[in-house]
């Protein structure tokens, strides 16, 4: 006898059967009982979520000779013609492959002729979103006022592909993607009538695997059935999809946490030379820290045994909460890259190294104490100068208007006042890591000018270094950005040099940084 996939074996032939998209098939049953059906209809969805079966099932309904409640019977010669494949008043055609001008013209020529034996001519059309636009064209006026006896059914992944006129013909149906309890349910009747023997637990690993797609979960199924030797357990479906256990992904986010790079490293090496996916790998050590991060706020997880909850609890216990999020963006990030490097265990390897070196690195002790030398040095204008000697502090003038007097100038000083939000701008440049720029505004004030314009005023002064830095296109949009996130609005910068002394080395600054041992990377345009 010939071998039937699983995902055909058992696909669903009443709309009872479906599950997950109860919205889709009472409307469904609803208009078939009532006897206003439409003439095209538009089935939107990711893959395996029941597009294709509900098309088929409505094109049974509507054409049965004994339908119960808006469902087929599924017994009547009509029924039995459509399930075996061989009436031919009921087409289906997949646009992928069968996307030209001259398919469409084919269907065009053959909806004027009355069906064999059903009462409706039905075509299915799959990947609708396939079509060419001269396809799109000749389908148009056959879809706008098709005979009585003609019903169209599209079914496609991607309906923002599909022209509006083409949208706005059809009655659209969304299909959801299936809840992993739907999964399970579904599951679990296969299992019981193939005599599949499995843990609830794998159930759940292929549900969460298959995200969302009942097709895609028995596809696993299968894999899992046909290497079966007793019960199949979670194990066995991690190894089949070639996802590393608990225990490695453990061992990872340990090193990771406790900055053990040769112990994360080791184990990583170990997990890839099984020939793990690398994708694989990394959605399993973000959902461990989540599950981290669950434990730690309630107490609470599943489908893990005593030996890795005592794991668990006992990370759980060296990292914050805070840490554990900083953790799933790192991993997330990660993931990232390697979908578009061609060196993806490098970039896995790298990656690993930055985290082990990073999770804990809060900035606090050393790199505080770095910035406050830097900014007392600042601010005292005590700044020596390569091959110079050492220079008296900047004082605080701002240049004279004409006719101006030297107590108006000191004036004009006393009077300036930084915006509230500048302060903040200024530590959010410091807590982001980007110290060339905090060391150059952190002696500023700000003043705005108007509705859209601030002034950054430089009280001791602006060397051309700074100047030069500051005005880079990069960083003057991240200043603004900042800026303009603090105001609620669009606006505008403006650097305003408010000192009398200009080193003559315009190196001074850097050079100080330098001193300081403090990284920071100077970008060159």
């Amino acid at each position: 006898m010939e071998y039937t996939a699983l995902y055909r074996k058992y696909r669903p032939i009443t709309f009872s059967e479906m599950v997950g998209q109860d919205h889709i098939t009472k409307t469904l049953k609803n208009q078939i009982t009532s006897g206003r059906i439409g003439h095209a209809y538009l089935f939107n969805g990711g893959r395996g979520t029941g597009k294709t079966s509900a098309a088929k099932i409505f094109a049974r309904a509507i054409n049965c000779l004994n339908p119960k409640e808006g469902e087929p019977c599924n017994e009547c010669e009509i029924c039995k013609a459509m399930l075996e494949g061989s009436l031919t008043d009921v087409v289906e055609m997949d646009a992928a492959s069968n996307n030209s001008v001259e398919d469409i013209r084919a269907i065009r020529d053959e909806v004027n002729f009355l069906p064999t034996l059903a009462k409706n001519r039905v075509y299915i059309i799959d990947e609708v979103h396939m079509l060419s636009t001269g396809a799109f064209n000749a389908l148009l006026k056959t879809l706008e006022e098709p005979p009585s006896h003609v019903k169209f059914i599209l079914a496609t992944t991607e309906p923002q592909k599909l022209p509006a006129t083409i949208l706005s013909r059809c009655q659209r149906f969304d299909f959801k993607r299936l809840s992993e309890e739907d999964i399970v349910k579904r599951l679990g009747v296969v299992c019981k009538q193939s005599e599949i023997d499995i843990t609830e637990e794998a159930l759940q690993i292929i549900a969460v695997l298959a995200e969302g797609a009942a097709r895609d979960a028995l596809s696993i199924l299968e894999r899992c059935s046909q290497e079966q030797e007793g019960t199949i357990d979670v194990e066995q479906v991690k190894n089949l999809v070639g996802i590393p256990g608990i225990k490695f992904v453990g061992k990872i986010v340990e090193a990771i946490v406790k900055e053990n790079v040769e112990e994360a490293l080791n184990t990583l090496e170990e997990v890839l030379s099984d020939g793990k996916d690398l994708t694989n790998l990394l959605w399993e050590m973000i959902k461990y820290v989540k599950d981290i991060l669950v434990y730690k706020t309630s107490q609470n997880l599943k489908l893990y045994n005593k030996e890795e909850m005592e794991q668990i609890a006992k990370i759980s216990e060296v990292i914050s909460k805070e840490k554990l999020i900083k953790l799933i963006y790192g991993l997330s990030e990660i993931e990232n890259n390697i979908k578009w490097s061609s060196q993806k265990e490098i970039m896995l390897q790298t990656g690993i190294i930055k985290l082990s070196t990073n999770v804990n690195y809060d900035g606090i002790d050393e790199l505080k104490k770095k910035v406050q030398k830097l900014e007392e040095t600042i601010k005292s204008g005590n700044i020596v100068v390569k091959g110079e000697t050492k220079v008296a502090p900047v004082k605080e003038t701002i240049p004279q208007k004409q006719g101006a007097t030297k107590q108006a100038q000191k004036a004009n000083i006393a009077n300036l006042t930084s915006e509230e939000y500048w302060p903040k701008v200024i530590d959010s440049l410091r807590t982001s890591g980007k110290m060339i720029l905090y060391s150059n505004l952190v002696n500023t004030k700000a003043k705005q000018k108007d509705d859209f314009t601030i002034e950054v005023i430089f009280t001791n002064g602006l060397t051309k270094f700074g100047k030069d830095l500051l005005q880079r296109p990069e960083n003057m949009q991240e200043i603004v950005k900042l800026v303009s996130m603090e105001c609620g609005k669009e606006m505008r910068i403006k650097y305003i040099d408010a000192g009398e002394y200009v080193p003559k080395q315009e190196d001074s600054l850097e050079e100080k940084i330098k001193s300081l041992d403090i990284p920071i990377n100077i970008i060159e345009e």
